[in-house]
Order: structure tokens, then sequence, then C-alpha cells
């Protein structure tokens, strides 16, 4: 039952990031999760994940993310995804350009009683800085 437990809940995770519908990361995500790559200003726990996913979809507000492989085992599943959505506001810097993108990124995420306990992953931010015309790049 475990696993049917994970699966759902990465299922959600997903949906809730895709509509954003935020506050229901807190259902899924231990109080303690730990993001072994988080972004610059991300902060910790499940309040840091909904403050990076609300910056992400206001730069792209019809960002919808969707699942291409997945590998599972009794604890852990890995998902290769691809993500698209159009640049209507700031992503790092870079003003709204209008332009769509479409990127691929990469995340494993290990769960406890069937919620992210852990997670470790990694977008394609050059991939989107490119397709939205960014020319220099700034040192975090």
């Amino acid at each position: 039952m475990a696993r049917q437990d994970n699966i759902a809940t990465q299922e959600k995770f997903g949906a809730a990031v895709s509509e954003g519908r935020l506050d229901e990361i807190r259902e899924l995500m231990t109080d303690t999760v730990i993001d072994h790559d988080p972004a610059p200003d991300q902060g910790p726990g499940p309040e840091g994940f909904i403050r990076f996913f609300e910056k992400f979809r206001a730069a792209f507000p019809d960002l919808k993310v969707a699942a291409e492989h997945i590998v599972i085992d009794d604890e852990n599943i890995a998902v290769a995804y691809t993500f698209t959505g159009t640049h209507k506001g700031t992503f790092m810097g870079v003003p709204a350009t209008g332009q769509k993108i479409k990127a691929r990124g990469m995340q494993i995420a290990r769960f406890e009683n069937g919620k992210i306990a852990e997670r470790w992953g990694s977008s394609d931010e050059l991939g989107i800085l490119r397709q939205i015309g960014a020319r220099t790049l700034k040192a975090a």
C-alpha cells in the first residue's frame, strides 16, 4: 500500500503545481521536508516550496508539468518531466517577454508515511533563460 500512497501523493503534488493549488503542498510534505537542491531564495520546509512555486507561477502563470518517465521503489519516486509555460512575469531578473518555453527536469522524492520527506532534483534553468532571450547571466 505504501507505493500506492506515494504515487497518489506525487500525482497530487504535480497537479497542485500545474493548477496553482499551492496550499495543498502543505498536506503532501512532512513538516521537516528537506530539499537537497533548493532554489537560491526558496526557504525551508513546505512553505519554501510554496514560495518558490508562487514566484515560478507568477513568471509562467500557465505553467504545466507533465511526467515523462517514472521509476518507483518502496520509498522513492524518480520523475523525468517536461514543463511548459508563457513568460508573463519576471524570471531570474528577466522581465516578461511573452515567449513560450518548454524545458525538462528530474526529481527524486523520498517518502515517509505517504508524504514527501526529501527531494533532489534539477530543472533546465539555462534552457529557460535562453528561450526567453536572456543575453547575460549574473552569478548568484
